[in-house]
């Protein structure tokens, strides 16, 4: 009776775990996730880099005024085409036309004095030329002694005084008249040039962006009267990050497009890569220029599009990947078990992305219903 009994309890403990052990089974069967995978691979990837940002005058030239004085004449607007040299606005010069010509009345006085002491120069040096062969004469007849020593005395003080004269006038009086007319003309090329400051030109071509200045008003060396744009040259500047740097270089070609003007592609070349990282973003500036061939506008929105190929790369399919708060991740799935893991991606296309790091070549990910998976989610694979 007791191996009767024990055997049907034996009997009903395997009928039972048996029934409970579908049971579970059927459970995980039934909350699985069905997924479909792809294996990662080495192999290269081609993408297309974008870079966007705002299209800048190539140079830009605040144009000042070098005399202080009320604008008598201005002659440009907002938007204007100059070129080089050509003439921006007039400041008043009646003030310095008058100083102009009180100095030229001083420059003609000085000359007059000078004429005078060249003229005291030259009779000067006849006195002396003659005091000095009366003194020559006086001693050669002192050297026979035909003439006293009085007589050659007394010519000898006569031609030092005559000789004194002429240093005199030389040396004293006709150099502080030429000073007097170097001081003139110096004056005088000084106001000129002030009053050649009062024509305000443009430094190069270009389009004026600003104007500060109407007539009446005073201009001043502290402020800018124009700003000068030239925009036959357009810079695209942008940003790039760090991983990106090594597939561009200067004077590297690429593709620009212009936001309004999406169907026609400029050609450019990047002229400019920062050296350093703007803040801490890992993002480097970098600057594209194009020919404005087509009298594009500074300030249009464009980007920038180069064609890069990372060789042997570790690629999956785009799908594969979910982005949240700025991080990136897969689900790589092992024993029907998908596992969250943390990457870091390269280049991307339409179709593929590259991984950097978090993924190794033939590990298997999920690319169907990433986004209804969660860390240790059971998988059907399909």
């Amino acid at each position: 009776m007791k191996k009767r009994i024990l055997g049907i309890l034996i009997g009903a403990f395997i009928l039972f775990t048996s029934i409970t052990g579908c049971a579970v089974k059927s459970s995980n069967t039934s909350n699985a996730i069905d997924v479909q995978v792809a294996t990662a691979q080495k192999k290269n990837i081609d993408a297309e880099l974008n870079i966007s940002g705002t299209l800048v005058p190539q140079k830009t030239v605040n144009v000042y005024s070098k005399l202080s004085g009320q604008v008598e004449k201005v002659n440009v607007e907002v938007g204007s085409e100059v070129k080089e040299k050509d003439l921006l606005a007039v400041i008043e010069t009646n003030a310095l036309n008058l100083q102009l010509e009180q100095l030229q009345a001083s420059l003609n006085s000085a000359k007059a004095s000078e004429e005078l002491a060249k003229g005291q120069v030259a009779q000067a040096k006849i006195n002396l030329d003659s005091m000095q062969r009366a003194y020559e004469e006086t001693k050669n007849l002192y050297d026979k002694g035909i003439a006293s020593k009085a007589q050659l005395n007394e010519i000898e003080t006569k031609y030092e005084i005559a000789k004194k004269q002429y240093e005199t006038a030389l040396n004293g009086t006709l150099n502080q008249a030429k000073a007097a007319v170097s001081a003139a003309q110096a004056n005088i090329k000084n106001i000129k040039f002030q009053i050649s400051n009062a024509k305000i030109t443009s430094p190069i071509n270009g389009v004026v962006t600003n104007r500060n200045i109407n007539p009446g008003e005073l201009a001043a060396p502290t402020a800018p009267l124009f700003t000068i744009a030239d925009v036959s040259t357009l810079k695209l500047k942008g940003t790039i990050s760090q991983r990106y740097l090594p597939y561009i270089k200067i004077n590297q070609t690429i593709d620009v497009v212009v936001d309004i003007y999406p169907n026609k592609v400029y050609k450019g070349v990047i002229t400019s890569i920062g050296p350093m990282a703007i803040g801490t973003g890992m993002y480097f500036p970098i600057e594209i220029s194009i020919k404005n061939i087509d009298n594009l506008k500074p300030g249009l929105s464009a980007y920038g599009r180069i064609k890069i190929t990372s060789k042997d790369a570790v690629v999956i399919p785009a799908s594969a990947v979910v982005k949240n708060d700025g991080k990136s991740y897969v689900y790589v799935i092992e024993n029907n078990t998908a596992k969250k893991r943390y990457v870091d991606t390269g280049l991307l296309n339409d179709k593929e992305v590259e991984i950097i790091e978090g993924l190794n070549e033939n590990e298997k990910v999920a690319i169907s219903n990433v986004n209804n998976l969660f860390d240790n989610a059971v998988v059907n694979v399909k």
